[in-house]
């Protein structure tokens, strides 16, 4: 079964609306990495029994994803905060390089802070 990792994403964000018994089984396959042997082992269960857990955890996590999309918003949201700190770094070391001006190096040091607060 390959493996697709943008499931540890959802399961951040979904694995609230997947049965505890999903929950650990994608845990340990995707965040541990134990094969399904392995995870059928600690949990007493058969190997095809892990499969379909992962499988049905993965398919309602993924149908959640392409109901409400909140996974891929949040990394767009992540990637502009990048570009607004890339660009806020830009205007800062322009300003220092092309006469100094007190507002707009606060105005940056805004920046930084409000992208920095969004981001934790």
């Amino acid at each position: 079964m390959p493996k697709n990792l943008n499931i540890s994403v959802l399961l951040d964000f979904y694995g609230d609306a997947i049965t505890e018994k999903q929950r650990e089984a994608i845990e340990f396959y995707y965040n541990e990495d134990l094969s399904l042997a392995e995870i059928a082992e600690i949990e007493g269960i058969t190997r095809q029994g892990v499969r379909d857990s992962i499988k049905r955890g993965e398919g309602i996590m993924q149908e959640l994803e392409n109901k409400l999309g909140i996974a891929a918003r949040f990394g767009r949201m992540q990637e502009g905060l990048e570009q607004i700190m890339v660009n806020a770094k830009a205007i800062e070391d322009y300003n220092t390089k092309h006469g100094y001006s007190r507002e707009v190096a606060q105005a940056a040091d805004t920046i930084f802070r409000l992208a920095r607060e969004l981001s934790e």
